[in-house]
């Protein structure tokens, strides 16, 4: 089956299924289901730091696999070059198998899904200790496209098939941090070097890992949770310095697998805990919590207006069913609003093929599927409110149901 056949396939079954977690993270879906709504999800929760970490450790491992692939384009061998690493991974294992040609039998047959490499040793033992499969964890390595300097590289995440809270945070209603720090292209103006992998893992480890207050230059510490087993206490290098005693080389040659295990317990946190409720914001309903509240907020009040009137009218005993004909408005309108609180949905909206993003501000639903369960949604929702205003002109009009 050729490349064009399986996108098309690929894309014939997304019509008739919402998306996976995998398909999300490689930015292969439309709003409102897309990487971007699933952040400013997580920014709602206070949790974003955690997809952050994410993104920003695929971008470290990919810049990784470029050294690696730099390395065999100039001709030299990964083991000639960086005999530390090279029996490191000999010996313990190492993500990176198939670019540095640890696992020539695992085949070089290229295809949609990336050749899977070996999980390391030391990430088999953490992820063990932190109650998590190494078969629910084993993800493939992305390709990248041609690494030569002077072009950039692409930081497509995996394809993943990987259970807790994501943040001892309280949850805000609003985050207006920056947007995420993980770029997708990395610059490539000259060669990579095992200097640069060493800032990468240093930058990364000081802005997440580390505890609060312990960090260096302008890193911004925003420390994740982590199992005890996961825990990584200190990074000894300096990406100032080039290492030179024999200790400094041994841990050098953890750095591009140092973040492995960490970055799957994130993927399995996020896919396990936040993503199912995403999708239960995102592809079930259209409105975010606040304007839901607000939708309350008005329906209530709408309603005691409705209800003042209504009286006021009994108790100054006025008959002409003209005037009380035109209450029928306010109940509706009110009704309108609390069943739109009630599922977070608001028919109107999802008419016009819009989903909020922030509060009271919209953009247009693409995503197929999702777009076909909120229309089926709105029209639910239309019908009870449709039902509920029948009733009110028929009681206000004297007939009585």
């Amino acid at each position: 089956m050729d490349d064009d056949q399986r996108q098309d396939n690929w894309a014939a079954e997304r019509k008739n299924r919402l998306p996976t977690f995998t398909e999300v993270l490689a930015r292969r879906t439309r709003p409102p289901v897309d990487l971007f709504m699933f952040y400013l999800f997580l920014q709602r929760e206070g949790a974003e730091d955690i997809l952050d970490f994410w993104l920003d450790v695929q971008q470290h491992e990919n810049l990784c696999r470029a050294y690696f692939k730099d390395v065999r384009k100039s001709g030299r061998t990964i083991r000639d070059d960086w005999p530390e690493y090279w029996d490191y991974a000999r010996r313990r294992g190492s993500i990176y198998g198939t670019v540095v040609g640890l696992n020539p039998h695992s085949g070089t047959k290229r295809s949609t899904a990336s050749t899977t490499d070996v999980l390391s040793e030391h990430d088999r033992t953490n992820l063990a200790a932190a109650g998590l499969d190494e078969k629910a964890v084993r993800s493939p390595s992305p390709r990248l496209p041609s690494t030569s300097p002077g072009t950039a590289v692409a930081t497509e995440p995996p394809r993943s098939t990987t259970p807790f809270s994501l943040s001892g945070r309280t949850p805000t209603l609003f985050n207006h941090r920056r947007a995420s720090r993980a770029p997708t292209i990395i610059p490539r103006t000259s060669a990579i070097s095992r200097q640069d992998l060493i800032a990468s893992a240093e930058r990364i480890y000081f802005r997440y890992l580390s505890p609060a207050g312990n960090t260096v230059g302008s890193n911004e510490n925003h420390e994740i949770y982590l199992p005890p087993s996961l825990r990584i206490h200190s990074f000894p290098l300096n990406s100032s310095q080039e290492p030179k005693t024999v200790n400094d080389m041994s841990i050098m040659a953890q750095i591009p697998d140092m973040f492995h295990a960490q970055k799957e317990y994130c993927f399995r946190a996020m896919e396990q805990d936040a993503f199912p409720r995403f999708l239960r914001s995102k592809a079930f309903g259209n409105l975010t919590p606040v304007s839901a509240l607000v939708r309350l907020i008005l329906g209530l009040i709408i309603l005691w207006i409705g209800l003042a009137v209504g009286f006021s009218l009994i108790f100054l005993d006025v008959h002409p069913k003209s005037k009380r004909f035109f209450l029928f408005i306010p109940f509706s309108i009110a009704i309108l609003f609390l069943i739109s609180h009630q599922y977070e949905l608001d028919p109107i909206l999802i008419f016009f093929m819009q989903s909020e993003s922030t509060p009271f501000r919209t953009l247009r639903i693409r995503e197929p599927y999702v777009k076909k369960l909120l229309i089926g949604r709105a029209v639910w929702v239309s019908l009870l409110v449709a039902a509920h205003f029948i009733h009110d002109v028929f009681t206000n009009c004297g007939w009585g149901l």
